[in-house]
């Protein structure tokens, strides 16, 4: 099969287009065709060899993210049979190789792509959708007319956040850059804030729950966000020192955060597509073979949305 392959960890170029062998579903497992893959920030910094590298082998097939169709499963398997149209996050943070052709993991892994979602849409929601799902209904654990800010609205995890929020009954303030805030209001926030020109931790106040992707010191300034007692739930509390030193000063909590294979949560994203709370959005989608560009546009921060590899025939 061909897959997206590098020997070495370092800049775009050290990924290549290659052929290696087709891997096989062993038990409880699912073999699924690719049809798409998303490209994700998580992807470029494991590439350049700066996030989860200490648990992975080269050569290495990146990306995590995964729409395809269930060719078939191992011993023991009743979640999916051949030919289930299914969306996944395979293996989080270990190598699940979905810049290939074929991946295989377990079927709890994955769920079946909601009618009216094409591969490509489906393969840009896991990944960022777990997370923003398990960050605000399992760590945040977010209820109707509480106050949410959402650090970088118009981003991946952002964009999927601001409409999960929504969902459940939130009042929404996100951040973005001011070209970006027709695209976050579309997306149901009730503010937005442009982070360049403004302050935000001067315009956003009495939070009860901050989402934030960045690290250091924008981690450690979104804590004034917060009234008494609320939670950030930061993906990035490992690259920002002093965070529950500075969350205790406050009166503030900080939850560390990393996302989780989970069928269930992909089964409750894949009904808030079906009843209209959630879209996904896809700002552009590349070749398998041009991994390397939409890497280059995913790294350059001036995405909306999801960036996606087409891998397979959409069929």
């Amino acid at each position: 099969m061909r897959a997206i392959q590098q020997s070495a960890w370092g800049e775009a170029e050290t990924m290549a287009l290659v052929e290696v062998e087709e891997p096989a579903p062993v038990f409880g497992e699912v073999l699924v065709r690719v049809m798409a893959a998303a490209v994700n920030p998580v992807d470029v910094f494991t590439r350049r060899g700066q996030a989860y590298n200490r648990v992975l082998d080269l050569p290495f097939i990146n990306g995590w993210d995964v729409a395809g169709t269930v060719v078939k499963t191992g011993y023991g398997t009743t979640r999916f049979r051949p030919g289930d149209r299914v969306f996944g996050m395979p293996w989080f943070p270990r190598a699940a190789g979905c810049y290939a052709e074929y991946v295989t993991a377990p079927a709890r892994h994955f769920a079946r792509m909601p009618e009216g979602l094409s591969f490509t849409e489906a393969a840009a929601l896991p990944l960022a959708g777990l997370t923003a799902w398990q960050m605000l209904t399992e760590v945040a654990a977010v209820a109707p007319g509480q106050r949410i800010l959402v650090a970088g609205a118009a981003g991946g995890v952002g964009h999927l956040a601001v409409q999960i929020a929504k969902a459940r009954g939130a009042h929404v303030t996100g951040t973005a850059s001011a070209a970006k805030h027709a695209f976050v209001r579309g997306l149901g926030a009730d503010e937005v804030i442009d982070h360049t020109t403004t302050e935000v931790s001067a315009a956003a106040r009495d939070m009860d729950v901050v989402v934030q992707m960045f690290g250091g010191e924008a981690g450690l300034k979104a804590l004034e966000c917060l009234r008494p007692g609320g939670v950030l739930v930061s993906g990035q509390a490992a690259w920002t020192p002093g965070l529950h030193e500075r969350a205790d000063e406050l009166g503030v909590r900080a939850a560390a955060y990393l996302v989780d294979p989970d069928g269930a949560g992909l089964d409750a994203l894949a009904g808030l597509v079906t009843e209209g709370w959630l879209k996904v959005h896809v700002d552009a989608v590349f070749p398998l073979a041009e991994a390397a560009e939409a890497h280059d546009l995913v790294g350059s921060g001036r995405t909306k949305g999801k960036v996606v590899l087409a891998v397979g025939e959409m069929d």
